[in-house]
């Protein structure tokens, strides 16, 4: 038995087939990348029809040789918050507006003129990023106003490209948990945001939550995947690609994950998320959890971005290998060279280097930069700690900087703390297949069906150099 996953992530547009056991046995996949805006050629937007396209063709592709009867589950997720107006046929009204759109920075700045930034994140929870559904909304009805006077309702793109397979129109719980506009304590929108924006509560259909059937494919809309075997198979809950990879990692509740990349992205499943003003500041948000009554805060920063600027700048992209050869015969603390890593940062702060004399390396850099990040994590787990009330055990780490084995090393050493690698490699897909192949009836729950796929670790735990750290003061 099969589960048909459609991945549409911002960089790929994916299809897998994962069978019961959780393993990936087809998969395929087409570039996406977003358009120009009519207003302006700055704007950007997803052409929703083209991806729906491209997942179909990926689909078929994915399904080449395999019987499409086994397929007994179809789920969609996607990145947060971007979504458009629809008719009543479910015709869009506008484009998606893309997160990386820039029209919606001043939207936000502004945002005092409707409702103030601290009671959006009082209610909301989610802290105050530009590219929030609540500031396209706004921006239509400041600058499209006939547009939201006709439109039936709003949907988030997984609910746009569930529509299109199943005719229903519904909310995906995880994505609505990404507008800003809902409330934490409910889980539903809030009165109080939409009172303040004046816009109605059924411009959004009825929420589901992940691992409910949304619908079964409409023979129309198998036909058009050119899979008519695919009719009446259901098309089960499963938006925000954040909650799904949290859950596919393995991660239980209280255990804190840290996605490494290009941004590092620490969440935690918990049943808390108590968030004051100051957490806002330090960029910490919170989403709703795949499991009703659970919350995601989480915080991120740049992280391999900084990696990959050392390598560009001091290696001359050399292999990772001779990068690590040489940070690995640097002591803890780098003979006091610090790197400080505001990269992104305004005003008065910026990213440094300090401590540069003969005799320093290249490698003195690198090592630097793994550890001010490494710092920084810890810095940022202390304040998840206390927003989700809970005690870190161990952190469970995700992501292409878990393959960094002297960094990983390091944060064990810091953290004073075990640092679990889960070997799941696509920990978004097998999440959101784990809850589909539950909402089908397959498993029991999406637990059962986790367990059942049998994920494997590797464990770090604090070595030699942990005293070394625990000596030093923490790198800013």
């Amino acid at each position: 038995m099969y589960a048909l996953c459609l991945d549409c992530g911002a960089t790929n547009v994916r299809a897998m087939i994962v069978d019961a056991q959780g393993a990936i046995i087809s998969k395929a996949s087409e570039p996406n990348a977003t358009c120009p805006g009519s207003e302006s050629p700055d704007y950007h937007i997803w052409d929703a029809e083209r991806i729906l396209q491209q997942l179909s063709r990926c689909a078929a592709k994915a399904l080449t040789g395999l019987d499409p009867r086994r397929v007994k589950a179809v789920t969609i997720t996607t990145f947060g918050v971007d979504g458009a107006p629809v008719d009543s046929s479910g015709r869009l009204l506008y484009p998606v507006i893309s997160w990386k759109c820039p029209r919606t920075a001043a939207v936000m700045r502004d945002i005092s003129r409707y409702i103030s930034q601290d009671t959006l994140n009082r209610i909301s929870g989610v802290g105050a990023f530009a590219f929030n559904t609540i500031y396209k909304l706004i921006w239509l009805k400041e600058n499209r106003p006939d547009i939201l006077e006709r439109a039936h309702a709003w949907l988030f793109i997984s609910d746009i490209l569930a529509h299109r397979l199943t005719g229903i129109m519904a909310t995906d719980h995880t994505m609505a948990g990404t507008s800003q506009l809902t409330d934490l304590t409910t889980g539903d929108f809030s009165p109080a945001i939409l009172s303040a924006l004046g816009l109605p509560r059924d411009l959004f259909p009825p929420l589901v939550h992940a691992g409910q059937p949304i619908g079964t494919i409409t023979p129309a809309a198998a036909a058009r995947l050119g899979l008519p075997a695919l009719a009446g198979v259901p098309v089960i809950s499963a938006g925000h690609d954040t909650q799904f990879a949290i859950f596919g990692s393995g991660a239980a509740e209280n255990q804190p994950v840290l996605s490494s990349g290009t941004w590092e992205i620490l969440m935690v499943r918990s049943g808390q998320a108590r968030l004051t003003p100051s957490d806002y500041a330090d960029g910490a948000t919170a989403e709703f959890d795949a499991r009703p009554g659970l919350y995601n805060p989480g915080l991120q920063w740049v992280g391999s971005g900084i990696i990959e600027w050392v390598r560009d700048v001091c290696y001359a992209s050399a292999p990772y290998d001779t990068m690590d050869a040489e940070a690995a015969a640097i002591p803890p603390g780098c003979d006091g060279v610090r790197l400080i890593p505001d990269f992104l940062a305004s005003g008065d702060r910026r990213g440094a280097i300090t401590g540069l004399v003969l005799g320093r390396t290249r490698g003195h850099i690198y090592r630097a930069a793994m550890e001010a990040l490494t710092w920084k994590l810890r810095s940022r787990l202390q304040r998840l700690e206390t927003i989700g009330g809970f005690r870190a055990t161990n952190l469970l780490l995700v992501g292409g900087g878990a393959r960094n084995a002297i960094w990983t090393q390091m944060r064990a050493d810091i953290l004073g703390l075990p640092v679990t690698v889960s070997e799941v490699s696509e920990s978004t897909v097998l999440g959101a297949s784990m809850y589909a192949l539950a909402g089908a009836g397959l498993y029991s729950s999406p637990e059962a069906a986790r367990d059942a796929f049998g994920i494997t670790y590797r464990t770090y735990g604090p070595g030699t150099q942990q005293q070394a750290y625990a000596s030093l003061p923490p790198a800013t």
